[in-house]
């Protein structure tokens, strides 16, 4: 199969942001751990946002500087119900035949 241009891999790393935003969870999981896990983020979370400071893409590969926002549905430490928690990520991910095979995730959370 012919590699996807890097301009492709980096719309699509943008439409999976938007489908974690909007509820999609992903991960190597069974499926009773995938459903506890995503019942798990609907009971912490009201909703989440992720703003784009930074974003490259070469080859297989697309490296994104992240801003993340997640309103909280329950109180965690010093933030209220309805705060918001912030944390800044920088995620790399890495494609094969189109589709994300490797994701590395570093996040640096504001405090709480």
């Amino acid at each position: 199969m012919t590699p996807a241009h890097p301009s492709q891999n980096l719309r699509r790393a943008r439409e999976y942001l938007a489908a974690i935003e909007a509820g999609a969870r992903g991960a190597t999981r069974r499926l009773d751990d995938l459903l506890a896990a995503a019942e798990r983020g609907r009971q912490v979370l009201s909703a989440q946002h992720y703003d784009e400071l930074n974003a490259i893409a070469e080859s297989d590969r697309v490296a994104l500087e992240l801003q993340w926002t997640g309103t909280l549905a329950v109180p965690i430490g010093s933030i209220p119900v309805g705060g918001t928690m912030r944390a800044c990520f920088a995620m790399f991910l890495q494609y094969r035949d189109g589709l994300i095979a490797r994701q590395h995730n570093y996040d640096c959370f504001e405090p709480w």
